[in-house]
């Protein structure tokens, strides 16, 4: 392989893995807030938790990035194999292989360990919430704050 044709490969590499980086999903914890969240009002309610729940968080939607990303770094390490028409089919089947780890690195990095946690509101009401696990000890009996913020989304936090 040509100095240019490593080059080239490692250029390709790099960009790849750079995207297969992005594929993080945004943390649904209730400990944590985005900028749009600062200084914006939340409306508080207080309830007891009936249940907690372990769940898993998926991305609704893959982005694509990480079948392509592995796509990219498989086609060139198999592009190295061989030469002429075996360099061909290395790049081939490295990108087909590459695609389909890619496809289940992004799954594996963007889904998240979950709690559904029940909630009694001091209103009467009985609520349902699922939010990422962030080690935070919610627990049947505690006493919780629900806080709503503008766009609706409800976070449970200890109180």
């Amino acid at each position: 392989m040509t100095s240019l044709h490593r080059l080239t490969a490692l250029a390709l590499t790099a960009t790849a893995l750079s995207l297969a980086a992005g594929c993080a999903a945004p943390s649904r914890s209730g400990s944590v807030y985005s900028d749009r969240d600062a200084r914006q009002p939340m409306q508080i309610q207080t309830g007891t938790i009936q249940g907690v729940r372990e769940v898993r968080i998926e991305r609704a939607q893959p982005t694509g990035v990480g079948t392509a990303a592995g796509a990219v770094v498989g086609g060139v390490a198999g592009s190295t194999v061989g030469g002429g028409r075996g360099s061909i089919v290395g790049a081939v089947v490295g990108a087909v292989i590459g695609g389909v780890a890619g496809s289940h690195i992004e799954k594996n990095t963007s889904d998240r360990p979950g709690l559904e946690i029940t909630v009694r509101t001091d209103d009467g009401r009985t609520l349902a919430i699922v939010q990422e696990a962030d080690g935070q000890r919610l627990e049947p009996g505690q006493r919780v704050r629900l806080l709503t913020d503008p766009r609706g989304q409800v976070r449970v936090s200890a109180y």
